[in-house]
């Protein structure tokens, strides 16, 4: 989603278990799109998450399904994939994305997705949350989830 025209969704996530997942490559990045989505939890009343470090954006999706058997009512999945020179890109993006839209299908519970699938570091940098980036996608992931967990059909 691009930054301009994107919603700021107002939120309430206290009370809701959850979980965020973050990969550990590309610590900087990964670090701005931790603290925005820190920031959003607490600015909506949840002060009491859990942060997982997974390895990369490929065990997303089984860190998804762990967290969710441990109770996680929310999962936020952040990380960032540059692209290279090989297909390796392709095939970590689509895994990652199916995964998690799988999970979040099979599970019935909501997924913010937080991870970058950029060509370059600085289009990540510009998405992280930190000082001087354009946008805040872990904050992003954060208010997309919670709206899907309080969504109510009455």
């Amino acid at each position: 989603m691009s930054s301009h025209g994107a919603p700021k969704i107002a939120i309430d996530a206290s009370g809701i278990k959850v979980s965020v997942l973050v990969t550990s490559w590309h610590e900087e990045i990964t670090g701005g799109l931790l603290a925005g989505a820190e920031r959003a939890l607490r600015a909506a009343g949840n002060n009491d998450y859990t942060v997982i470090r997974v390895p990369g954006a490929f065990e997303l999706p089984l860190g998804a399904q762990l967290a969710i058997k441990n109770g996680a009512e929310v999962v936020i999945a952040l990380g960032v994939v540059i692209q290279g020179e090989t297909p390796h890109f392709d095939y970590v993006c689509d895994a990652a994305t199916g995964g998690l839209t799988r999970v979040q299908l099979d599970t019935s519970v909501p997924i913010g997705f937080g991870l970058l699938t950029v060509s370059n570091e600085k289009q990540a940098l510009d998405r992280a949350g930190l000082p001087g980036s354009k946008e805040d996608k872990g904050a992003e992931a954060v208010e997309a989830a919670i709206s899907m967990k309080r969504l109510s059909f009455n």
